[in-house]
């Protein structure tokens, strides 16, 4: 008796060519969110100043050495809250060759007495990258308080989605942004005049 040797047929050269392309894909680019937290003390500031630095995004290019360039989309709000939208550019830290287009909206506010009194910058962002082929969402508070009489607490929450084969990678991006936006934002209040 001859056995015939397996024959693929067109269809199922094209199913598993599919289910193949899908099992890459989503081993590549499958995200998952991951938290990172960070926080710092400015001294002899008030937390106001903070709140007011931090909130401003054309500041975030002097905190953030990543961001390339940026244009506000949408604005509304009052001191109290206030909100507003912005497309920005950047490159990787870690891979500076590598630029990622990002849309982010934020939610300035100032929280209730019953909350410590403290300052909120909370924002969500996407991030694409190949020309929008894969985007990864993250959400962020920055809250800001007294610690003292006359120091200021400041503490960053981060929740970032990254593909599972690199994990290492986004971890080392995320903590290399936001130290560097704790350590520039420490070193613009040690030079400017404390407020009375």
């Amino acid at each position: 008796m001859h056995i015939q040797p397996f024959r693929w047929t067109k269809r199922q050269r094209q199913t598993t060519v599919a289910v193949l392309a899908f099992a890459i894909y989503w081993w590549f680019l499958s995200s998952f969110y991951s938290q990172y937290q960070l926080d710092t003390i400015i001294h002899r500031t008030k937390p106001e100043a903070v709140w007011e630095y931090v909130a401003d995004f054309s500041k975030m290019k002097t905190l953030n050495p990543t961001i390339l360039d940026f244009n506000i989309i949408a604005d509304h709000g009052n001191m109290d809250h206030w909100k507003y939208s912005v497309e920005y550019t950047e490159r990787l830290s870690h891979w500076p060759y590598t630029k990622n287009a990002n849309v982010g909206h934020f939610s300035v506010r100032k929280l209730p007495d019953a909350e410590g009194g403290q300052y909120s910058v909370a924002s969500t962002h996407r991030t694409c990258f190949m020309l929008g082929f894969a985007c990864f969402n993250s959400m962020g508070e920055f809250k800001i308080s007294y610690l003292n009489e006359q120091d200021t607490y400041c503490q960053e929450t981060v929740q970032y989605q990254c593909p599972f084969l690199f994990g290492r990678f986004c971890r080392r991006e995320v903590e290399f942004q936001r130290k560097a936006i704790m350590a520039n934002l420490n070193k613009h209040f040690r030079q400017k005049p404390k407020l009375k």
